[in-house]
């Protein structure tokens, strides 16, 4: 068995992408996709934070620390990145004009409800924009690990956690596989295996009921 690596999930995700497109890239894995745009291909990331147009994650030696996206992650710009106000950019979000966003979870439900910003008990930084993206944001897409460390499934019948949103999720790229949700009220599909992952493995490691014909 070979999972997907931090990476190739992301640059799986990137695939996703289409030319012209406005996308919105949550913290973690999905900042990893900037690094995965297929050449040639014009797509402008959009920030919470008011800026539009990022470019690569930076290396080491390319770090400004006063650039950072709104998860406080150092990024980069481009030459025709622009600047504004935290209230424009939920506006721009709030209105339908982000075609994409990838985001991290800690679980998603079989029905694409998502919860990605708290485990109770724990200290958190509060909802962020996560709430606004999946409620004005076109397409969902999430990228995770497909089980929590201490093994269990994080694609769950009903999500434990409080809600993101509910039936929001389109798509989620783990380490082992591709889901896809036709439509909401659909269950979840298979589309896509890692190398060597075996349909046996994804059933025994999924609370969730998916569609695997």
């Amino acid at each position: 068995m070979m999972p997907w690596d931090r990476n190739q999930i992301a640059a799986r995700a990137a695939k996703e992408l289409q030319d012209g497109y406005y996308v919105n890239l949550g913290i973690g894995i999905p900042t990893l996709v900037a690094n995965n745009i297929p050449d040639g291909m014009t797509v402008t990331l959009q920030s919470e934070n008011g800026m539009l147009g990022i470019g690569p994650f930076p290396y080491e030696d390319e770090v400004d620390a006063d650039l950072i996206n709104a998860g406080k992650q150092t990024i980069s710009a481009l030459p025709s990145s622009t600047f504004f106000s935290s209230a424009d950019s939920f506006a721009m979000i709030r209105g339908g004009h982000i075609d994409l966003t990838i985001l991290g979870a800690l679980e998603v439900s079989e029905e694409g409800d998502l919860a990605n910003w708290m485990i109770p008990g724990k200290m958190i930084k509060g909802m962020g924009g996560a709430m606004d993206l999946v409620a004005g944001v076109k397409q969902v897409i999430v990228t995770m690990d497909h089980v929590s460390k201490d093994g269990s499934p994080k694609i769950r019948k009903q999500c434990g956690l409080p809600l993101t949103g509910k039936s929001v999720v389109d798509m989620v790229i783990t380490d082992l596989c591709v889901l896809q949700r036709p439509s909401a009220g659909e269950l979840f599909r298979l589309t896509e295996l890692a190398d060597g992952v075996t349909l046996d493995e994804i059933l025994a490691k999924t609370e969730a009921d998916i569609v695997t014909g």
